[in-house]
């Protein structure tokens, strides 16, 4: 992370192996796709041109969006592409699963589909417990799945796009009101969390009174 502002194109090739995956699972909903390019002051043209062909690559488009700087002028293109698409018809939604399905295979179809893992794996206490709510109503609810956001498997330092490993369910919780089912996967905690240094420690209040800090 601490040269990520040197030039890399290589590192940015490795990279989109993951981009991919994204693609082609939203793709599996039936739904166009249009990538967003988040800018930064660090990014060179030959990174910007490496992530546009690969996502050419993949059927797709890359837009560059310059939001955090221009505002609603440096998205513009972006959101015309996105009009476009979702009035050019191509669009044919369907669920990744029927309701009807029992609810760990719901998880696991996630888990084969979604994160290319061999299989969902949950202790007898945990199956019980989703049994116990198909019983009373809930197995038509679909699944949140909560786990890491650094890796398609549990385990956070696998990067890229991994394939045939196991993901394990150590816990699941029942929001009734929201209306689906919660998998616990791995070692992740469920509250709201803030990075090592919050962007919150840089902002502040000038003699002016103005903010400083935000970018």
């Amino acid at each position: 992370k601490e040269e990520l502002g040197k030039e890399n194109v290589e590192a940015v090739k490795k990279g989109c192996a993951n981009l991919g995956r994204h693609i082609e699972n939203v793709k599996q909903f039936g739904v166009p796709v249009v990538v967003a390019m988040n800018h930064f002051v660090s990014d060179t043209d030959a990174e910007i041109a490496a992530m546009k062909e690969y996502v050419a690559s993949m059927g797709a488009e890359a837009i560059l969006c310059k939001h955090w700087a221009k505002g609603s002028a440096g998205i513009e293109e972006l959101a015309h592409k996105v009009v476009q698409l979702a009035e050019s018809g191509a669009s044919q939604f369907s669920p990744l699963y029927p309701d009807d399905m029992k609810l760990f295979d719901k998880i696991d179809t996630i888990v084969k589909r979604i994160y290319r893992g061999s299989e969902a794996i949950a202790d007898k206490s945990v199956r019980d417990q989703l049994h116990a709510w198909e019983q009373a109503g809930y197995g038509h609810l679909p699944v949140c799945m909560a786990k890491t956001q650094y890796s398609f498997s549990t385990d956070p330092n696998l990067r890229g796009a991994p394939v045939d490993h196991v993901v394990p369910v150590r816990e699941v919780r029942l929001a009734a009101g929201a209306g689906f089912i919660v998998a616990i996967c791995g070692e992740i905690m469920t509250m709201p969390g803030l990075p090592k240094a919050p962007s919150s420690e840089k902002i502040f209040l000038n003699e002016q009174g103005q903010i400083e800090g935000l970018f």
